[in-house]
């Protein structure tokens, strides 16, 4: 219970305890705390004051926060390998999850930038997917990947059929494909990006812009992919280039 007079602010004393509670796992990875209804009644306080206690577990990264469904203990970080066949799929199951695409939308661009990275003229046409990785349903990365449009046709489609990038660029005969380089720097999400992940503004993401070849070693696909930082660890592996 809560200590009033105590000279420390009573959301405070309430996130502290609830912390406690699931550092001992009284609530379990992923479990939902109890509703703010109960937890005002629990602690004899408005719910103004649990949601403040709530906004500091969060901050914490202990809890998560999901619009509509409640407050879930976080789970343990996924280890999300990055090396010269880094797979989306493969790196969830690995770790008991089933992972896939989710596509959002896409269209066609013009950048000298992106167009340079896939060896293209400074005024082709590259096309734009913009998907969400999930992994068991939970959105864990919102990510953009473009391609070469007219090496590609119908790309769109193959992916939201197939929900995996590696078997939708199988159906256009690239049976393998690999990393040539890949930079990851920390940023602040967008407010669309944070949105999609479920994720206050300021707490920060893991960002990996990479490029892939295919095996014969041409421009396959430049992509820039945001991870939830609290949810994501990044595991750099010994074939990384």
């Amino acid at each position: 219970m809560v200590e009033r007079g105590s000279g420390i602010a009573i959301w405070r004393q309430i996130g502290e305890q609830l912390a406690q509670d699931i550092r001992g796992r009284l609530y379990a990875p992923g479990e939902r705390l109890p509703p703010e209804p109960e937890l005002a009644a629990k602690f004899a306080v408005n719910r103004h004051t649990i949601r403040r206690a709530m906004s500091e577990l969060e901050q914490s990264g202990l809890v998560r926060i999901e619009q509509g469904r409640g407050t879930f203990v976080h789970e343990h970080a996924i280890d999300y390998t990055i090396g010269k066949r880094t797979r989306f799929s493969e790196n969830l199951l690995s770790q008991g999850m089933r992972g896939h695409f989710e596509v959002m939308g896409g269209q066609s661009v013009r950048s000298a930038e992106i167009a340079r990275h896939l060896g293209l003229s400074r005024t082709a046409s590259v096309l734009r997917v913009q998907a969400l990785g999930k992994a068991d349903n939970r959105c864990i990365d919102v990510s953009e990947h473009y391609l070469d449009e007219r090496r590609f046709p119908g790309f769109i489609e193959q992916l939201r059929k197939s929900r995996s990038i590696s078997r939708a660029y199988a159906h256009y005969g690239v049976a393998d494909y690999m990393r040539k380089w890949s930079r990851i720097t920390a940023a602040l999400p967008s407010a669309d990006t944070a949105r999609l992940l479920g994720q206050p503004k300021t707490r920060p993401i893991l960002q990996v812009e990479a490029l892939s070849v295919d095996s014969a070693g041409a421009p396959l696909q430049y992509s820039v992919t945001r991870f939830a930082g609290d949810l994501v660890q990044l595991l750099v592996s010994d074939d990384a280039t």
